[in-house]
């Protein structure tokens, strides 16, 4: 069965933590991806050289890797260049996931280039996009999966409705493989996702985020604890 077989009608877990968040060690970001592996999800999302070597060794399942790293007077941050494809591929991930919006990334690199970078390590390309059109041209590039994640945190995206089940119906017609992400709180909205057309979710702060779901129902109760 291929990579991307193997991944269709299924979750995807987003393993990551906030900035500062104890539960950043590679080896506790380890044991969150063996826990959704356990529990049913065909791939992890990972950040992170370390914690993707460290998944790497601890699961079975693919690991969708990326690097985060802010890059001054630039505003793409995910795996926007082509030296972080390489990195993520060569730590471990079967797929590497970038920003292929068509804001300028550092390095002039175009998505074909970072399609080439993935490919040339032996790991599939996922264009992580915020509109139909980055959608298009990212899989006239060649990405292997075209995803929604960054509908939403784009300037001129900003405040539209998420999950983006437009976007994705919209999508399908250019693209076999289509990642809904972002926005997907509970399973009806998973359900939705799907039947928009989706090949693929991913899901994170609603499972993983520990740090932004304490804090909600912190908040919600009478004493609160400051911190």
């Amino acid at each position: 069965m291929s990579l991307l077989a193997g991944l269709r009608g299924g979750l995807i877990v987003s393993v990551q933590a906030e900035e500062g968040s104890v539960l950043g060690e590679p080896a506790t970001i380890a044991l969150l991806a063996r826990c959704a592996a356990a529990n049913g999800a065909v791939a992890v999302r990972i950040e992170g050289l370390e914690r993707i070597a460290a998944v790497r060794a601890a699961v079975g399942v693919p690991i969708v890797g990326i690097v985060k790293r802010r890059h001054p007077g630039f505003e793409p941050y995910i795996t926007s260049t082509v030296a972080e494809v390489e990195g993520a591929a060569a730590a471990g991930a079967a797929l590497v996931a970038f920003d292929a919006t068509h804001r300028a990334r550092p390095g002039g690199a175009s998505v074909a280039d970072l399609v080439r970078a993935a490919r040339a390590r032996g790991a599939l390309a996922m264009a992580d996009c915020a509109t139909l059109e980055e959608m298009e041209d990212a899989a006239a590039a060649g990405a292997d999966v075209v995803a929604t994640t960054l509908a939403g945190y784009t300037e001129d995206t900003r405040g539209r409705t998420l999950p983006a089940l437009d976007l994705v119906a919209a999508a399908v017609a250019h693209h076999p493989f289509v990642v809904c992400e972002g926005g997907i709180a509970t399973p009806e909205a998973a359900r939705a996702a799907f039947a928009a057309g989706a090949a693929a979710i991913v899901v994170g702060t609603a499972i993983t985020n520990v740090d932004a779901l304490v804090r909600r129902f912190a908040a919600a109760a009478p004493r609160a604890r400051t911190t």
